[in-house]
């Protein structure tokens, strides 16, 4: 009897279920409205130009055309882009990872000397930085101007992502376990290789995930830093389509005329769109289980 009492107490009341409704609701709502613009995009990319123009274009593309993704993937330039943002969100996400978890380990250690004035100086950098001339002297005093390392280098660790690796550490590794390695004959460096980084899988994969994400977007650094042109990443390739509308002069031919040319146009900017933004969202899915994980973790304790 007690038993179906709790199971009464257990049901959801009609004011509960209102909730849950109103919730749903508002989920989908706002799942609409961030999937539409991409939908958009996509269906606009295989549309006839004139029909995107005219607004035509709904939930399913109109006047099925791949002319605009000929002009992309016919264009050398494009695959320069391409290869150089995968090289650069690579070896820039190594690093970024490499140095993140060198220097979230020792932070974790309660035992480490000056662990909360270094913690202190660490954190002051994330509110104050020299400022962008200052920092394209620096790079420039180094040699790593028209570069590959101008872009991977002054970005090599974020403060913020190196915190929630530290707090991940501090709350999901005990000091037992470095206590029994240190009994063992475990040096700090093998306690890192050999115990940090496997039991640190899942908040490397957030960290993957954000890196990855900068690096593929990153283009004010490539303007400001790469003078030659065979080194430039996808994303600035993209602005000049997007924002400088050199569509014409990157993609069109000179004798084609100026009515199709802006056509044309129209349809290789969302296809450009889709091709530079395709890798990253097919990556998020694999990590999504981490992702939330890992944000949760970062809003624990400091």
């Amino acid at each position: 009897m007690s038993v179906e009492a709790a199971s009464r107490g257990m049901k959801e009341s009609y004011g509960d279920r209102i909730f849950l409704l109103m919730t749903y609701v508002l989920i989908g709502l706002l799942v609409l409205i961030v999937l539409y613009p991409l939908l958009y995009v996509v269906n606009a990319s295989f549309s006839d130009p004139k029909l995107v123009i005219n607004g035509q274009i709904g939930l399913f593309p109109k006047g099925f055309n791949l002319e605009a993704y000929r002009r992309v993937f016919m264009n050398a330039e494009i695959w320069t882009g391409y290869r150089n943002t995968v090289l650069y969100t690579v070896i820039g996400t190594f690093v970024n990872i490499t140095l993140t978890m060198m220097g979230a380990y020792p932070l974790s250690r309660r035992n480490f000397p000056w662990r909360r004035g270094m913690m202190i100086f660490i954190t002051i950098t994330m509110f104050f930085s020299s400022g962008i001339v200052p920092m394209y002297l620096l790079v420039k005093s180094l040699g790593m101007y028209n570069s590959m390392w101008a872009l991977i280098l002054p970005s090599a660790i974020s403060v913020y992502n190196m915190i929630v690796a530290r707090t991940f550490l501090e709350t999901n590794i005990n000091e037992q376990i470095y206590e029994s390695a240190y009994m063992d004959g475990c040096s700090n460096i093998k306690s890192f290789f050999y115990i940090v980084l496997p039991l640190s899988a899942p908040i490397m994969a957030v960290l993957v995930l954000f890196y990855a994400v900068y690096h593929w977007n990153s283009y004010f650094e490539a303007m400001i830093y790469l003078k030659d042109r065979s080194l430039y990443p996808l994303q600035l390739f993209l602005r000049e389509i997007l924002v400088m509308n050199q569509s014409d002069n990157v993609m069109m031919d000179s004798i084609e005329m100026d009515t199709s040319k802006f056509l044309v146009a129209e349809g290789v900017k969302y296809a450009v769109i889709i091709v530079s933004s395709g890798p990253i969202l097919l990556l998020y899915p694999f990590l999504q289980k981490y992702f939330v994980k890992g944000m949760m973790i970062g809003a624990l304790k400091g």
